[in-house]
């Protein structure tokens, strides 16, 4: 239901139904198509939605038989991404997905919008039907997208190319959807990315500079929202967005610790994680967010807090609330942590009087600790992250250890 309402549907009924067979016409058996026609003859319902994947025939059998719009698991995902993509990237490819869906959709219907014969007098077989006309108008169309998208791609490399020159590191939030990506992604960087409490509420990614406490300035970068079965259109679709994930130094996995099926949600991100080619399991990678702990009583933030503590250090979960901003310290800690692990140290020496030297440091690198020596030159010691280091040694000298 939750699906239904994120595109502002009235959800008048509903219900499971116990399916000891799946029929190929309906997928249902008959009785129990007729039993949910009269349901929808009696509530005026327009649209019926089936949370499963149903078949071109099946959908057209059962909306021939409810008299209804019938939507699938699928279809009613992608009509909750179309309403929601703003950006051109973003609408392209939701249109992609859209027409991939489609395709799959067409069924023959239309023998009796056949075109003329081709060839001549009697001995010409039929000409173009619909079927085939809209099968070639969608291909075309998805070519053209696929064309558009390649740009993206490319943009996005660019993008990434140039960020990669400066040393900036990516923290990448992913989640299920609604488990307060947004919220957390406005707490860390003072930004006023749209969150609200509905499911997929933010399509298009987002990146932010954030300033760690430890002068460590890194790139956050907020990501679409997962959802159990989601249609591997919508992964292929939107990988060029989810390369942002992949490039990623540190992946924030948040959960909504305060929902029942939290569990369940934290697997199905995983699944989406293991088929973009990322270790759901990688410690030096992935660090779990479980946020929204202000919604959690004492007893139930006191268990959470236990089953924390009992996991390795390597896998522990930080506990937070993106709403009031409790534990966001504690998440800024265990980002610097997790980065530092990565990260090369280097002890240089540094002529006082090459400012520039000194504020380029600061500005590429993690400054950890600088004294000035007796031998009247400045000590500095860097963290830096290790496709950098051979630019800062060819810059300035390197400590040699005592």
């Amino acid at each position: 239901m939750g699906l239904a309402r994120a595109i502002d549907l009235d959800v008048v009924s509903s219900g499971i139904v116990p399916i000891n067979q799946v029929r190929p016409a309906t997928y249902m058996g008959t009785g129990k198509v007729d039993e949910i026609a009269g349901l929808v003859k009696s509530l005026e319902a327009g649209v019926v939605i089936a949370d499963c994947a149903l078949s071109p025939v099946q959908q057209r059998n059962l909306e021939k038989a409810w008299n209804a719009k019938v939507l699938d698991r699928t279809g009613l995902i992608l009509e909750i991404f179309g309403r929601r993509a703003h950006t051109k990237e973003g609408s392209l490819q939701v249109e992609f997905a859209h027409l991939t869906y489609q395709r799959s959709r067409l069924v023959k219907s239309w023998t009796h919008l056949e075109r003329q014969r081709g060839g001549f007098g009697f001995l010409g077989g039929p000409g173009e039907s619909q079927l085939e006309i809209d099968r070639r108008l969608i291909e075309e169309r998805m070519a053209r997208i696929e064309v558009e998208l390649e740009k993206v791609k490319k943009r996005r490399k660019l993008h990434r190319d140039s960020r990669a020159r400066v040393p900036y590191p990516i923290a990448a939030l992913v989640g299920y959807t609604n488990a307060g990506k947004s919220t957390l992604f406005n707490r860390l960087t003072k930004a006023s990315v749209l969150e609200a409490d509905m499911l997929f509420a933010t399509l298009d990614p987002t990146l932010r500079a954030v300033q760690l406490s430890a002068g460590l300035k890194i790139i956050l970068s907020d990501t679409v929202g997962f959802i159990s079965d989601l249609p591997t259109m919508l992964v292929a679709a939107f990988r060029a967005t989810l390369e942002e994930v992949i490039e990623a130094d540190v992946i924030l996995h948040v959960r909504d610790v305060s929902h029942e099926d939290t569990e369940a949600q934290s697997h199905d991100v995983e699944e989406v994680l293991g088929a973009l080619g990322i270790d759901p399991n990688e410690e030096q990678r992935l660090i779990e967010v479980w946020n929204k702990i202000d919604r959690l009583d004492a007893d139930g933030r006191t268990r959470l807090e236990n089953l924390a503590e009992r996991r390795p250090a390597a896998q522990r979960p930080v506990l937070v609330s993106a709403i009031t901003g409790e534990g966001a310290d504690a998440l800024v800690r265990a980002i610097q942590a997790r980065l530092a692990l990565s990260r090369i140290v280097l002890d240089l020496v540094v002529d006082p009087a090459d400012g520039a030297g000194m504020s380029w440091l600061h500005r590429n690198t993690e400054v950890m600790e600088k004294s000035l020596g007796e031998d009247g030159q400045m000590a500095m010691t860097v963290r830096v992250d290790p496709a950098k280091a051979a630019v800062v040694r060819a810059k300035f000298v390197e400590l040699s250890p005592s």
